[in-house]
């Protein structure tokens, strides 16, 4: 029986591949590494687009897969039977079931042809099987991660940690960063539409940026950032316009508190009616040392708001809006195909992507910003920044916000709109924004700002007249500005440190002295940032919640000494330049790295070896694009390592250098200027 079914699966596995006929695909690979690849349909790209992801990556794209199939404990242990038990708790695998009909045939197709591809290069090399009972994959699977990956996004792993700790949730998240410009033609030099897609992410790992270039007959033609397991273009560009996505602020997440009853257990009650919590249990396996597996099961509830989660304070339910709607991925593939700002609000407005700002721009001059979300519509007699009433059909919603209620700005006189992570209603012009009073406030818009958008606002007031355009170099300028504020607003109040602070401890004195005397730009030759960071960080762990506005000089004057001890402590002196301390680390090689948090060239870092730290998450994928009215745009990209994960590549790190120096390579949408230049040309299979 078992040689059947392993028969059956062969079978299937060559049907697939031989359906898409992979001697009609072409995967381009060009100097660096980067695939273009083109098919006559859209399903044969995704299979080929698939085949060389997992050539380049194909251990995270397992990870992506694992964790969709509850299967990354098997893999990973107790870390990834965490992951696991999520799954089952926001019922992913239901979630899909229940919205597949909604997925149309057209879009469903193209996700058999990347299922296929990742199921024929899985059946071609089988020794790099994390687990061989994973393949073959199905595009419920996809899906399934994309459910995952989102919720992962909007917050669902944070907010099931702050429930198990009983910390229940009554704040906004911070937020890492990202950054999105575009420029109108009438404030540019060339009269070319402007548009940096500047996302800031993990520099590896499952959220970490692919590029790719895709091409069929079917009409389909746009380069840009994916992730592991996606199948297609995320954020990026067509002939026509591109897009780009920050993470955005919205109340994306309700927490319900139940009311429990005192004697019947799980019944909480709703109106005057007592309800039972449903009860499932997730099935877990667990690898242990030795390669010793256990099985063991873990209960989860679920209610009608959603998920539910006990606590030492009670039990809370949540809900969010990525358990409405599987069809993000969709929606992007219909972005990746718009020809024009029409097309593209056409597309958005159905809002199948729950959140992500996005910023726009296109070759006819047009510029839009919106901060998309699938918000409920919520009664407005509660206070929805923080937990509400579980036991009242008042707080349960079944509709949701039109597109056309969402925050957003399209071809405003300035010229130009951006996001940081920063508020709606500062996303352009001073006197051209939108209003607080104009947006519901149950939508839980917050007029926050950051480091990053106070100096967006710094730099484009500085090109606010038209006899001042902004060129294509000042733009690029723009971008990698690496310059703090006058004034910052870090979690912590550290502008005393910044200018007016005097302490009268010697080793502390020393170390503000270089902070003092900073220019507070970034760049790894400056002496100043180091310094600051480790500063912050003992301020950090060492100061209460209460004391983040206005540390003491006490708390100044110990996190300094710190940090003189620490630089002392490892390399033997304190006026170290950023470089120097902070790297971009893949393999043995290790290169000086700019930026520090809420920069615009942000850079997050963790520790290296030697008392160094090395990047960890911010810059990453970057592409900046200029529209001409006609002819295809000009675009220029650079991804923080290289095209490849795999070690024994070329193109494992040979974008480093270039990253670290602030350049760019050239790429194009012309697949006949691809070709001409390719260094390899080959087929899946």
């Amino acid at each position: 029986m078992a040689r059947r079914i392993a028969f059956i699966l062969l079978l299937t596995w060559s049907t697939q591949a031989v359906c898409q006929k992979p001697d009609e695909i072409e995967i381009i690979r060009d100097k660096w590494g980067v695939p273009h690849i083109y098919a006559p349909t859209d399903a044969q790209v995704a299979y080929g687009l698939a085949w060389a992801h997992a050539e380049d990556n194909f251990k995270t794209i397992q990870l992506t897969i694992l964790g969709a199939k509850q299967m990354l404990g098997r893999h990973l242990g107790k870390e990834g039977a965490v992951v696991d038990y999520v799954v089952g708790l926001l019922r992913c695998e239901e979630i899909v079931n229940n919205q597949m009909h909604t997925v149309s045939p057209e879009f469903l197709k193209l996700v058999e042809g990347y299922v296929a591809g990742l199921n024929a290069y899985a059946r071609h090399h089988p020794k790099e099987l994390y687990i061989k009972k994973v393949f073959p994959i199905t595009a419920k699977d996809v899906f399934k991660a994309y459910v995952l990956q989102l919720a992962v996004m909007d917050g669902a792993d944070k907010l099931i940690k702050k429930l198990v700790d009983s910390d229940v949730p009554n704040v906004l998240p911070s937020t890492i960063g990202s950054n999105a410009i575009a420029v109108a033609p009438h404030k540019t030099e060339d009269h070319a539409t402007y548009l940096a897609v500047n996302s800031h992410q993990p520099l590896e790992g499952p959220a970490a940026w692919y590029e790719a270039h895709l091409v069929s007959d079917e009409g389909w033609n746009a380069l840009g950032g994916l992730f592991p397991g996606g199948p297609v273009i995320f954020h990026g560009t067509n002939e026509h316009l591109g897009w780009a996505h920050t993470v955005n602020y919205p109340d994306k997440i309700d927490v319900f508190e139940l009311e429990m009853h005192p004697d019947i257990k799980n019944s909480y009650k709703m109106d005057n009616e007592w309800l039972r919590l449903e009860e499932k249990k997730v099935k877990l396996k667990v690898k242990l040392p030795l390669g010793i597996q256990i099985g063991l099961s873990k209960k989860a509830y679920h209610s009608v708001y959603g998920p539910v989660v006990k606590n030492d304070d009670g039990v809370f339910a949540f809900s969010m809006s990525v358990f409405q709607e599987i069809r993000a991925i969709e929606q992007w593939y219909e972005m990746n195909k718009a020809t024009d700002l029409k097309s593209f609000k056409d597309i958005m407005s159905e809002i199948r992507i729950p959140s992500f700002n996005t910023v726009y721009g296109d070759k006819r001059g047009d510029i839009f910003y919106v901060s998309n979300a699938l918000l409920p519509k919520r009664n407005p007699d509660y206070d929805w920044n923080t937990t509400v009433p579980g036991n009242t059909t008042k707080t349960r919603f079944d509709s949701f916000q039109p597109f056309d209620q969402l925050p957003q700005l399209t071809n405003p006189p300035s010229g130009y709109v951006f996001n940081t992570n920063n508020s709606p209603f500062h996303a352009t012009g001073e006197g051209e924004n939108i209003t607080v009073a104009s947006i519901d406030k149950t939508m839980g818009f917050k007029p926050r700002e950051n480091n990053r958008s106070i100096r967006m606002k710094e730099l484009m007031a500085q090109y606010g007249k038209l006899a001042d355009p902004i060129t294509w170099e000042k733009f690029i300028k723009i971008k990698y500005d690496a310059q703090l504020p006058d004034s910052t607003v870090y979690g912590i109040n550290i502008n005393p440190l910044l200018s007016g602070l005097v302490v009268t401890n010697k080793k502390a004195s020393a170390i503000l002295k270089i902070i003092q005397k900073w220019d507070k730009v970034a760049l790894a030759d400056r002496k100043g940032p180091a310094q600051l960071l480790l500063t912050y960080d003992h301020l950090s762990k060492n100061i209460p919640p209460s004391s983040y506005s206005n540390p003491t000089a006490l708390a100044f004057e110990n996190a300094l000494i710190y940090a003189y001890d620490y630089l002392i402590k490892h390399f033997d002196r304190i006026d170290l330049a950023l470089g120097e301390y902070q790297k971009l680390v893949r393999g043995k090689k290790e290169l000086p790295l700019s930026g520090i948090p809420d920069v615009i060239t942000a850079m997050y870092g963790e520790p290296h070896t030697d008392g160094k730290t090395k990047g960890k998450t911010g810059e990453s994928y970057i592409m900046m694009i200029r529209y001409p009215k006609t002819g295809l745009p000009e675009i220029q990209t650079i991804n923080v390592y290289g095209a490849s994960e795999n070690p024994t590549s070329p193109h494992f790190d040979d974008q480093m250098e270039l990253f670290v120096q602030q350049k760019l390579k050239p790429m194009t949408l012309d697949i006949d200027e691809v070709r001409k230049e390719a260094k390899s040309i080959y087929h899946p299979k």
